[in-house]
């Protein structure tokens, strides 16, 4: 695997960043597709995904910074300058900006949900890939035929065999977008693709955390994310049972 795909004097075209970039472009091409064939505002859509990738990559590093915040108090910069994000950051924040946006713009949050819910799958699917290259989200070490002995210039440790759970959360993040997109029309109230997103995530995460090496804290045996996982697999229920209400109220039914 390539840390690095290529550098210019001093100028280093990092795989992670290239994947990340890719994961991006993508999102807001599929969005803007799907946009024009159900027929909604696409310009929405643009504005919807460069909004809420700035902000989820914000949420990201704040969230990062939480987690790591006796190494960020000794030296700010190198936590900063880092590479390190916490998706579940972004997921908030790109989510809380969507809803200030949708409200400004009057404009029904759920349906662009709905919407663009795969793409932002399919983005974290690149991003995953991303990590893969990068090294970083490693998993345990293992004696299976299936672990990945990492590079020196990688952020794994170098030289044992890992569980690639980086690839493992890849697969499950390109499921997850394609369930998601063979069950929009499907679901029966506008939101539920939505919900349906968070639930599987937060399950996919839950998951994977036990196979990955965590240096980060938790609470009664379970790491952070799969703590936020458990939220997220509860808000998700809390929705499919919201998006009922408001179908029986204002007929929102997508049949």
């Amino acid at each position: 695997m390539k840390v690095d795909l290529f550098s210019i004097g001093r100028f280093t075209v990092h795989t992670y960043g290239v994947m990340i970039a890719i994961g991006v472009i993508l999102c807001v091409l599929m969005g803007y597709y799907r946009a024009k064939r159900y027929e909604m505002k696409a310009e929405s859509v643009l504005d919807l995904a460069i909004l809420c990738v700035v902000m989820g990559f914000l949420g990201a590093k704040v969230f990062f910074v939480i987690l790591s915040w006796k190494q960020f108090l000794a030296d700010p910069l190198s936590i900063l300058g880092s590479s390190g994000f916490v998706v579940y950051g972004g997921i908030i924040f790109g989510v809380a900006s969507a809803l200030i946006y949708c409200k400004i713009k009057d404009i029904r949050f759920f349906a662009y949900f709905d919407l663009l819910a795969p793409s932002v799958a399919l983005a974290q699917a690149f991003g995953r890939l991303g990590c893969f290259f990068a090294g970083c989200c490693y998993g345990k070490e293992t004696s299976l035929p299936i672990g990945i002995v990492f590079p020196e210039n990688s952020f794994a440790p170098a030289g044992v065999p890992l569980l690639p759970t980086q690839l493992f959360s890849s697969a499950g993040d390109f499921l997850i977008a394609f369930v998601l997109i063979r069950m929009t029309g499907k679901m029966r109230y506008h939101g539920d693709v939505g919900a349906l997103y968070l639930m599987l995530y937060g399950i996919g995460r839950f998951c994977v955390e036990f196979l990955r090496t965590n240096e980060q804290g938790g609470l009664f045996g379970l790491t952070t994310a799969q703590l936020i996982s458990i939220v997220f697999m509860i808000v998700s229920i809390l929705l499919f049972a919201r998006n009922k209400r408001a179908a029986d109220k204002e007929d929102l039914m997508y049949i």
